[in-house]
């Protein structure tokens, strides 16, 4: 069951219970992760790098390093420190693996796993048409698999979204960023383009979008559930897993029809 690092006085006893402290020699710094393929991107904190743990009796792992900035403040430091002790609690193959924390620094470091695709909205908008349905709706219950987990350890992850979802070699999608002050922080700037009257009118008015080109039906449906005004009436993410290996299960429900001549 998940235990709320927020419920310790002091994060680093958090960080104690939760999360294994890796000498900082272990750890090799090879290059920035960012434009171009971005793995995870640099958020409030600091840069995120593709490196290299070496730890005594293991092989070597390629790893992503997020490293906490100069100049940052001890409220930054302290929940830097807290999101490693959320993911050191998590233990699924479709959740972001930890593998140890830096915590004297400087900088400190939040040492992950590796994934090669990074982060699932990139992903995508770079091979638009190249994913089958199958292998789109495999990616699908992954996350969902992953949500499903957290969902029953009592964690609430808040920002649930493409560009936190990270891609591995094999097309395996896993949840990532556990910072929760970036969900809920009034700070950050926010788009008009939400708060404007044309969607507060379709919200309103229950619209839905449309289907995206070439979406099967089965699953555009599945995606209406999920948009259900009623909360209670929106499946919850192990009614989601069961759904989407019924849809794995049956690939012909996966076929799109072919497009009306006369439209």
């Amino acid at each position: 069951l998940y235990i709320d690092p927020l419920t310790y006085e002091d994060p680093e006893v958090a960080l104690r219970d939760f999360a294994q402290e890796i000498d900082v020699t272990c750890v090799t710094i090879e290059e920035v992760i960012g434009a171009g393929k971005p793995h995870l991107s640099p958020g409030e904190f600091g840069e995120v790098w593709r490196g290299r743990l070496s730890l005594p009796g293991q092989p070597e792992a390629e790893v992503a390093v997020k490293t906490l900035k100069g100049g940052a403040g001890e409220r930054q430091r302290r929940e830097f420190l807290r999101e490693a002790a959320r993911m050191g609690q998590f233990r699924h193959p479709n959740v972001v693996r930890l593998r140890g924390v830096v915590s004297a620094g400087p900088p400190a470091m939040i040492v992950t796993e590796f994934l090669l695709h990074g982060a699932l909205d990139a992903f995508l908008r770079g091979r638009q048409g190249s994913l089958s349905p199958l292998q789109l709706v495999a990616m699908l219950r992954g996350i969902a698999a992953g949500m499903r987990y957290l969902a029953e350890a009592g964690f609430v992850h808040r920002d649930l979204a493409a560009r936190n979802i990270l891609v591995d070699a094999h097309l395996v999608c896993k949840v990532s960023d556990f910072g929760l002050s970036r969900a809920l922080d009034g700070d950050r700037d926010s788009d008009p383009t939400y708060t404007s009257s044309l969607v507060i009118n379709a919200i309103e008015q229950d619209y839905r979008l449309p289907p995206p080109p070439r979406c099967p039906p089965a699953l555009h449906r599945l995606m209406l559930d999920c948009w259900q005004r009623d909360r209670s009436a929106r499946p919850t993410f192990p009614h989601l897993v069961h759904a989407l290996d019924r849809l794995i299960r049956r690939p012909e429900s996966l076929r799109v029809p072919p497009p009306d001549p006369h439209r």
